[in-house]
């Protein structure tokens, strides 16, 4: 099974270079399907909205946060990457539990302990084969982000937020060297799709 995260900060860069694999995969006749979290499915479409959408007034407490985010990714797996995985596609997922541990953990100041053996169990137990974390500043993605039509509710959070959740993809860069490949994601689009191609062969 052909399972394939990316992570990074906001405006780090990873739908370009998503987009770049995907089309890298298919040139050499992979079947690939392409999903995101918070998810397309049902249930992922209405946290999205809750979660990121500007226009949502709701305040939600870090812990309710991350129960959603928990909640759709174990529906996610279920119903859309566990089964894609089974028929022998190739799946490439934009952000997946990596983002848990770092957004609510080092980002809201939840429990890391507790925060990771959540995210892990929302998996069913299903990990990737490879992680590709696009390492970016804080202020080189700002830029990049003030570039963009439109924002989230991440997105607008304090410079400080977005430090700590470097802090945290880079602390679990550490724990899983074999698994999590660091990618410099300031370098040119395409030379950050020669990183990326160069972990695959």
């Amino acid at each position: 099974m052909r399972f394939f995260t990316f992570e990074g900060i906001d405006g780090s860069g990873k739908s370009t270079q998503i987009k770049c694999l995907k089309e890298y995969l298919c040139s050499r006749g992979e079947e690939v399907f392409f999903t995101k979290e918070p998810s397309c499915g049902e249930l992922g479409k209405i946290i999205r909205k809750e979660i990121l959408d500007k226009k949502k007034k709701i305040e939600l407490e870090p812990y309710a946060e991350l129960c959603l985010f928990c909640a759709d990714r174990a529906q996610h797996v279920k119903d859309l990457i566990l089964p894609k995985l089974k028929e022998g596609v190739t799946v490439v997922c934009d952000r997946y539990y990596d983002s848990t541990v770092a957004y609510q953990s080092f980002g809201r100041g939840l429990d890391l302990d507790l925060v990771s053996r959540m995210a892990e169990a929302s998996t069913l137990g299903i990990k990737p084969y490879m992680t590709f974390f696009l390492s970016l500043s804080v202020e080189q993605a700002r830029s990049r982000l003030e570039e963009r039509l439109e924002s989230t509710k991440m997105d607008e959070e304090p410079h400080d937020f977005h430090v700590n959740i470097n802090r945290g993809y880079k602390k679990l860069l550490e724990e899983n060297p074999s698994r999590i490949k660091l990618i410099d994601a300031s370098a040119a689009p395409e030379d950050i799709h020669r990183q990326i191609v160069s972990h695959i062969g």
